[in-house]
């Protein structure tokens, strides 16, 4: 596994850094309130409905094998707690688009040291959200048939057992996905060739998805973590890419 591919930490610590910077605060304050409101909406519908979800998708065992309710149990509570985060995740990202690829702007700007985007205003962030929210649609093309196939495997008794392992794999790629694809966007970069540059870095990505995916499922730290991310994931474009050229030129 290439060194690069373990600095997933460091690409996300180094966004939260950058977040809090005073140039960058302003960016930051309306996505997060927004967050805020939606993540206090889900927890408390989720804390209502846990209870149904988890009889939902816990198997009827019979008496003799009871025992294995202690094993399976803690399984199918992660299980809802990782739809439950895909759902907080998914629209919190939607809703927050326009803002995150502005940021991803800015924070760019900064490590580049050079601002050629257009100063804020209403205006120009409102011109943002058709071409935002039409990449969120294509990423939700790319997630919801997937998300439905893992969905449908929950429900299958003995397979399901599989499904946590795999919502979390699955969570850990889209993750990476999700962030790394606004300063991809930003520069035009199409879908398709955005996910064959992704899976070319696939150890790297996976490291940068795990650490946003860990620190995403924290209660209340994942609305900070959120901005955190695309801050990282713009560090990460930028230092990829270049690392890319660079080896591009000595080839």
């Amino acid at each position: 596994m290439p060194t690069h591919a373990l600095s997933g930490p460091q690409y996300l610590s180094e966004g939260l850094k950058l977040i809090l910077s005073p140039g960058l605060r302003l960016f930051v304050l309306l996505p997060l309130s927004i967050n805020l409101l939606l993540f206090a909406g889900l927890v408390y519908l989720a804390v209502h409905q846990f209870g149904l979800w988890v009889d939902t998708f816990m198997p009827t065992l019979p008496h003799w094998l009871s025992f294995l309710s202690y094993i399976l149990w803690p399984l199918f509570v992660l299980l809802v707690l990782l739809m439950v985060f895909f759902t907080f995740t998914m629209l919190a990202n939607v809703i927050a688009a326009p803002f995150n690829g502005f940021l991803s702007e800015k924070v760019e700007a900064v490590v580049r040291g050079v601002d050629t985007s257009p100063p804020f205003s209403w205006g120009e962030l409102l011109a943002m959200i058709p071409r935002t929210l039409s990449r969120e649609a294509r990423k939700l093309g790319y997630m919801l048939p997937r998300v439905i196939g893992l969905f449908i495997l929950s429900f299958i008794p003995v397979v399901n057992l599989v499904a946590t392992p795999l919502w979390l794999l699955f969570g850990v790629w889209m993750m990476a996905i999700q962030y790394i694809d606004y300063p991809a966007d930003n520069h035009k970069m199409s879908w398709q060739d955005m996910l064959a540059w992704l899976r070319s870095k696939r150890w790297a990505c996976l490291s940068f998805g795990g650490c946003v995916y860990a620190a995403l499922l924290i209660p209340f730290v994942n609305i900070l973590m959120m901005p955190a991310a695309v801050a990282g994931a713009t560090l990460f474009w930028v230092r990829e890419r270049t690392e890319g050229e660079i080896l591009q030129q000595r080839t």
